[in-house]
């Protein structure tokens, strides 16, 4: 079976790092969609999710994830544009 590998994100993106309970993943990617393109999710290892977002919606994504968490119980971290 191969490894799995982090997401490769463009120029021009920022990634976010979300900490949810297994259960809560398929909330949490159906928020995001619906959230008008905010951002891509990449499901890691059971509730550990990377967002992408275009860099001139980080102030959008960041604000959502900190609803996610809080609507969760989960957690965010990190920062990252490329």
């Amino acid at each position: 079976m191969g490894r799995s590998v982090p997401p490769f994100v463009g120029p021009g993106m920022v990634t976010r790092a979300l900490v949810v309970r297994a259960c809560d993943v398929v909330f949490v990617k159906g928020i995001v969609e619906a959230s008008e393109g905010i951002a891509q999710v990449f499901a890691e290892h059971g509730g550990d999710l990377t967002l992408a977002s275009p860099n001139d919606r980080e102030a959008e994504l960041d604000a959502l994830l900190i609803e996610l968490a809080a609507a969760v119980g989960g957690s965010t971290s990190g920062s990252t544009a490329t």
